[in-house]
């Protein structure tokens, strides 16, 4: 009787494209997930659907009834890139406080069982924060054109300019995860982004022209990203921009200055998030 000789079966390795899909797919259910979290709780989204009306609103009626610009020009069409940058800036705060809540809470041990990356985890909390981010841009444009808003550039430069604040949007979520998972609970979490956030937003040509402020105050709102982001959706929405006069490099090339600030943050906070994450979740 002859032995048969039984050769051991070859493992199985996923090539590139199965191992891009499975990790979309953890992703996308992170995604759903979080998004999901949100309709079970709408007043999450205040920050992003009442707060643009609010705040266009006051700004608009409000401080805009005493503005004068510049060099000419509606103060209604040149706060309206400033209201959509600072909303989609301050909003950003949620990434942090959610992972924060989400690390607390125990919800980022149960999901280390399951088979999926790591990874998805962040990136998916981040893409539904920019998809709350999208949703706060349509609100406030349709605010600007509901109270006389008009950008005087094509569809394309538009969508550009939306496209450019959306884009620093996410690598602010970015940035606020690395914060968020360098605190211990939401409420620190919550403290230590707005001491960021807020001179991040409000020191920079958002809601008025930078010539009148002292120069050394001027020269720190100049070269604020935000003032960039602002400064390049006016631009791109062919409104009043009143910083296209100053000799500061980000001023005299927003769109580039727009770009180059958000792809900066990224090369920054999400290999750090990722560092922080493996710290925050190590046994």
């Amino acid at each position: 009787m002859s032995a048969t000789t039984v050769l051991p079966a070859e493992v199985y390795a996923p090539g590139l494209f199965e191992r891009l899909r499975s990790w979309w797919g953890d992703v996308w259910v992170m995604t759903r997930r979080n998004l999901i979290h949100i309709s079970r709780e709408p007043m999450q989204l205040s920050d992003v659907t009442i707060q643009p009306v609010l705040f266009t609103l006051l700004f608009i009626y409000v401080f805009g009834s005493a503005m004068v610009l510049a060099g000419g020009g509606s103060y209604k069409a040149f706060a309206l890139a400033g209201l959509l940058v600072m909303n989609l800036t301050t909003s950003s705060v949620g990434t942090a406080i959610g992972l924060s809540t989400d690390l607390a809470t125990g919800v980022i041990n149960r999901l280390r069982t399951l088979p999926m990356s790591p990874t998805s985890i962040l990136v998916g909390r981040t893409i539904s924060d920019l998809l709350a981010a999208a949703l706060c841009s349509t609100i406030v444009a349709a605010t600007g054109l509901a109270v006389g808003w008009r950008p005087t550039t094509g569809l394309a430069e538009v969508l550009a300019g939306f496209g450019v604040a959306l884009l620093f949007s996410f690598a602010l979520s970015w940035m606020n995860a690395c914060l968020g998972m360098a605190v211990s609970g939401a409420e620190s979490a919550q403290g230590i982004v707005f001491i960021v956030i807020f001179p991040l937003a409000f020191v920079s040509n958002v809601f008025v022209p930078t010539q009148g402020m002292p120069s050394w105050l001027a020269t720190i709102a100049n070269w604020n990203p935000v003032s960039a982001v602002a400064s390049a959706c006016r631009v791109l929405f062919g409104n009043p921009n009143p910083s296209g006069t100053i000799q500061a490099w980000p001023m005299q090339h927003p769109v580039a200055a727009a770009v180059i600030w958000s792809l900066a943050l990224l090369a920054v906070a999400v290999p750090l998030a990722g560092r922080l994450y493996v710290r925050r979740t190590r046994d």
